[in-house]
């Protein structure tokens, strides 16, 4: 059952996702990526076009090329690389989206949209060792330490500061992310220290050990948010708990490794839908559920924190075989495309396909396949 379910993931993501997006998604002559399409693969302009986006397709094309080395997932990673250089690096800084003419809509810098920059780049140099990738890598670090470096630690949301109060881990998780794939792909202690500091704000604030949580919203002090602080996101879980295993391969504590485990252990228990599938979001308390719809992405979360911390063989083969199983039979659609939504009984949403999602659908399923490989 595994191995079909192995096969029937490599055929989806090589002949059909990326296939269909590289034929639809991608714009035949500027180069960059369509914000969404429609389910008949047909253009879906929404109003913008996000760096974000673009750097989600670079980072996906650019590890589709490194693990298969198929010239096809090269051939748009220079366009795409040259489109986001000359449109989104405006005097000296990354703004945040174009209008569907291309010309700017928000000049705003994005910290979220920054970490993208970071992974982007790091795998966009690895499939091309276009030496311009490390230049900008290390213009995003020193404008995420010049601008938006913040006293009580991490980052601010944005630059120029709008003085909203809320503060997310969401943004510093993808900073690791990228931080990550930055030092990997340069071996500079400056990324190394970066990796470092986001590590201490984690065990220092976003891991909430009284709930076993990650708490979500802080005031600007790090403080947990008074209302928004409850509200927990399952599929943040499965990324932090993958996240803290790769970190480990640099920093290795065994504490890293044990809020992983309490993380998962409370996901497993108040966040999997007894009819299938992984709640949006519970109560960080009381796990109670908060909202009982599902996007695909914590389900592909959760097989990337499948692959890296289930201590057995046979638990992963198991819940890789309950997990794909509904994947394939509720999400994933043959054609390449997916629903992105689920309602609370598991009934498919009408919703475009975004480009954001690929890579989340891409790095889960490139998880499986390469535990596949190493249990060969």
């Amino acid at each position: 059952m595994l191995d079909s379910l192995i096969k029937d993931s490599q055929n989806y993501l090589f002949d059909n996702l990326l296939a269909q997006w590289l034929k639809h998604g991608i714009h035949p002559e500027l180069g960059y990526s369509y914000e969404s399409l429609n389910h008949d693969w047909s253009v879906n302009p929404v109003g913008r076009i996000r760096l974000l986006s673009q750097c989600r397709q670079l980072y996906t094309f650019s590890h589709a090329f490194i693990e298969t080395k198929d010239e096809q997932w090269l051939k748009p990673l220079k366009p795409l690389f040259n489109f986001i250089l000359s449109h989104y690096w405006v005097d000296e800084a990354w703004i945040f989206s174009l209008n569907d003419d291309l010309s700017i809509k928000d000049r705003q810098s994005d910290c979220y949209a920054l970490a993208f920059v970071l992974l982007a780049f790091s795998y966009y140099f690895d499939a091309t060792k276009d030496k311009r990738a490390l230049e900008f890598i290390e213009h995003t670090h020193l404008f995420l330490k010049n601008k938006m470096a913040c006293e009580q630690g991490g980052f601010l949301e944005e630059f120029p500061y709008s003085g909203s109060l809320v503060r997310r881990q969401n943004p510093h998780m993808h900073l690791l992310e990228g931080y990550l794939a930055a030092y990997k792909a340069t071996s500079n202690q400056s990324y190394k220290a970066e990796i470092k500091k986001l590590l201490t704000l984690m065990s220092d604030y976003f891991f909430n050990a009284p709930s076993a949580s990650l708490i979500e919203y802080f005031n600007h002090d790090w403080s947990v948010h008074e209302t928004l602080g409850v509200s927990i996101e399952p599929g943040h879980h499965f990324e932090w708990i993958w996240l803290l295993h790769q970190a480990n391969k640099i920093f290795p504590d065994k504490n890293y490794l044990e809020i992983a485990d309490s993380l998962w252990k409370k996901a497993r228990e108040h966040c999997f839908d007894p009819k299938g599938g992984i709640y949006n979001q519970i109560h960080a308390n009381t796990g109670e559920v908060l909202d009982a719809e599902k996007r695909i992405w914590p389900i592909t979360e959760y097989l990337k924190a499948l692959c890296a911390h289930q201590s057995s063989d046979m638990k992963t083969q198991k819940h890789l075989v309950t997990t794909l199983t509904f994947l394939f039979e509720y999400y994933l659609i043959k054609d390449g495309s997916w629903h992105e939504y689920l309602d609370a009984h598991n009934k498919p949403k009408t919703h475009p396909l975004p480009a954001t999602s690929s890579y989340h659908i891409f790095l889960g399923l490139i998880e499986v396949l390469k535990w596949s490989k190493s249990k060969r």
